[in-house]
């Protein structure tokens, strides 16, 4: 039976937060802490290694000369790898802390299916649903020692249900909305309703991850960039004629020129909190098609050197998951 995509409701105006007047322009950087997989090839609940944790001290110690705090979304397999738990303590404090993060098929109970639509979470039955969020909330309690207070669904999979399951467990904020992407054809939900600003629904701060339509005929949008994809590589016309791109704050896969044009964009569009993410495995080569080898990984680090560059020049300073959440 055919799953009804998940389209999130816009927030109203009375959703939407009003940021202090001292709260100025800030920007977060998400870092989704989770085992290695290959992304290309199917879901495994066999895939449990998190080698890839062993690089997270050193990009830490990175972000903190630079003043950035991380927030640190950590997975099931990761919370319970006794060496992974060893590596992420120590790393918390001074801004940094441990968040959610759901990946269903490798997260207890599996009383599901291993399929597409139910790799995203919001896609099960509530009852399972919540019964995974409480397995991870309490195993990620007990490896670090305290509640988890934010959250993110693998794969953007949120569902009607979620911030209802949220708010009834102590979550104060989601960071599971990616504005601009449409995960229909995989039997995700669609965001393109939703935009960059934060929100509040049944008590949950809703932070998406911050998306930008840069390029001449940006004022052109969803629509637009609906339009091209029926056409063969019309978004990708779009892109090398710079007229339209849409622009995930992430050194995945986006070149540091096209992100610093989104964030020009974003703050001079009012923008008040800008929300970066990367992938655990993308600190060691080889673990995502991001970063394969030895120069992948210096350009990893330089695209971060340029973006915290263009951040400081524009007056945008970096918060912390637990400040945010207080200030929202």
């Amino acid at each position: 039976m055919a799953i009804a995509p998940f389209r999130p409701r816009p927030p109203s105006p009375a959703e939407l937060i009003a940021w202090g007047p001292d709260f100025g322009t800030r920007f977060i950087v998400f870092v989704d802490v989770e085992e290695e997989f290959d992304w290309a090839r199917p879901l495994s609940r066999d895939n449990r290694s998190v080698s890839a944790i062993a690089a997270l001290p050193d990009a830490h110690a990175r972000f903190a000369a630079a003043g950035v705090p991380l927030a640190l979304m950590v997975d099931y397999p990761v919370a319970t790898d006794a060496r992974a738990i060893d590596t992420v303590g120590p790393l918390l404090g001074g801004g940094t802390s441990v968040g959610t993060q759901l990946h269903p098929w490798v997260n207890p109970p599996f009383d599901e299916a291993l399929t597409p639509p139910n790799s995203f979470v919001g896609n099960l039955p509530p009852a399972l649903d919540a019964a995974k969020l409480d397995v991870l909330t309490d195993t990620i309690a007990r490896a670090f020692g305290a509640r988890p207070t934010a959250y993110r669904a693998g794969r953007y999979g949120l569902g009607p249900a979620s911030f209802g399951l949220l708010a009834s467990r102590g979550y104060r904020l989601d960071s599971s909305m990616r504005p601009r992407f449409d995960y229909r054809r995989e039997s995700g939900p669609d965001f393109r309703a939703i935009g960059n600003a934060a929100w509040r629904r049944e008590g949950v701060i809703e932070l998406p991850l911050t998306t930008v339509f840069t390029g001449a005929a940006r004022r052109g949008g969803n629509a637009l960039y609906r339009a091209a994809s029926v056409v063969p590589k019309g978004r990708a016309l779009l892109a090398r004629t710079h007229l339209l791109q849409r622009i995930p704050l992430t050194p995945e896969g986006i070149p540091l020129r096209d992100a610093v044009a989104a964030i020009r964009i974003a703050v001079g569009e009012g923008d008040r909190v800008l929300s970066f993410a990367f992938h655990s495995p993308s600190l060691v080569p080889g673990h995502t098609s991001y970063v394969r080898d030895a120069e992948d990984l210096r350009r990893f680090w330089s695209w971060w050197d340029g973006v915290l560059a263009e951040l400081a020049r524009l007056g945008v300073e970096p918060i912390g998951l637990d400040a945010l959440i207080a200030a929202g």
